[in-house]
């Protein structure tokens, strides 16, 4: 086993148990919260977040890999409270989603990277915790130029600490690929590498592509909200063909799931509740059911869900 950093302290690998691949507590953006308080419930969110996963605790949950960045509103303190609050491993991220400062538009990777690797190696706004992965984010269109510059400076991060990476990606137009491409150029071992949102196509091609490179694959967009893209049911079929190919050693499940989102007004947070009411039981209480419906073993779930995260921070092939 290894040890890794969680919003606590340092934690063995064993004990994280029953593993979510990429979720949130909250997500808004940056320094909202300092200048315009009033605009989220901070003290609601932080109540809902522990009924939440209090309830998903009972139900066997043990950890999180909290993927928040700073452009996404991180809040150190608040996940840190949670995870003491409710027993669930909270593991934080550094990096970098879709919303990249202008500052580093025109940035050096070389620049940039030394802040990944400070918020690893010494803490996270002068708090003492340590992030233990790097989260990278591209969308419609593809990488941009200011978005390489993002996933160099991970990959350079990734390299000096060992830490691996999480990316958002856009799997209908196959953006996964061109991030893969980056890394390799960078000379990242790609069993580092975690390529999100892989569920939002049935693509097998594609996705079976990614996991012959040698990446993990989040499955973690479940339910599913955008009516163009695969419901959760066709989510989780597109999970099982994976295992029947042979890659049950290589992907993860998760949400994307966070108790309060911006826009955090109650009409839109109404919307999203009523299309996931199970919060961050989600997966246990329908995807789990639905794959052994559809033949998977429980050792297939155990290596998915608890074997495989354990197995990906421990830099195991």
């Amino acid at each position: 086993m290894a040890t890794i950093n969680s919003v606590l302290g340092p934690m063995d690998t064993a004990d994280m148990g029953f593993t979510l691949s990429h979720e949130h507590v909250i997500t808004s953006s940056a320094s909202i919260q300092q200048l315009y308080p009033e605009f989220i419930d901070r003290d609601g969110t932080i109540a809902r977040a522990i009924h939440d996963l209090t309830e998903a605790y009972n139900e066997g949950l043990r950890t999180i890999i909290d993927v928040t960045t700073i452009d996404l509103g991180r809040d150190i303190r608040m996940l840190e409270q949670v995870s003491r609050e409710t027993g669930v491993n909270i593991i934080c991220a550094t990096g970098v989603w879709r919303d990249i400062p202008r500052v580093f538009w025109t940035a050096s990777p070389d620049a940039i990277a030394p802040l990944f690797i400070r918020e690893i190696e010494e803490g996270i706004e002068g708090t003492g915790i340590r992030a233990s992965i790097i989260k990278v984010a591209n969308d419609m269109g593809g990488v941009t130029n200011e978005g390489e510059i993002i996933l160099r400076a991970a990959a350079r991060a990734q390299k000096a600490t060992g830490v691996p990476i999480s990316s958002h990606t856009w799997a209908p137009e196959r953006v996964g690929e061109q991030q893969v491409r980056i890394f390799e150029d960078e000379g990242v071992d790609l069993n580092r590498v975690y390529v999100g949102h892989s569920n939002d196509t049935t693509d097998l091609g594609y996705l079976t592509g990614l996991l012959e490179k040698g990446v993990w694959i989040g499955l973690d967009r479940n339910p599913g909200s955008r009516p163009e893209l695969p419901n959760w049911e066709a989510r989780t079929e597109t999970t099982y063909k994976l295992i029947e190919a042979g890659f049950v050693d290589r992907i993860m499940l998760g949400h994307d799931w966070s108790v309060a989102s911006i826009p955090a007004h109650r009409e839109a947070r109404a919307v999203r509740d009523a299309n996931n009411p199970d919060s961050y039981l989600f997966i246990t209480r329908n995807v789990l059911p639905r794959l052994q419906e559809l033949g998977a073993s429980p050792e297939d779930i155990n290596k998915i869900m608890v074997d495989n995260p354990r197995r990906f921070f421990e830099g195991k092939k």
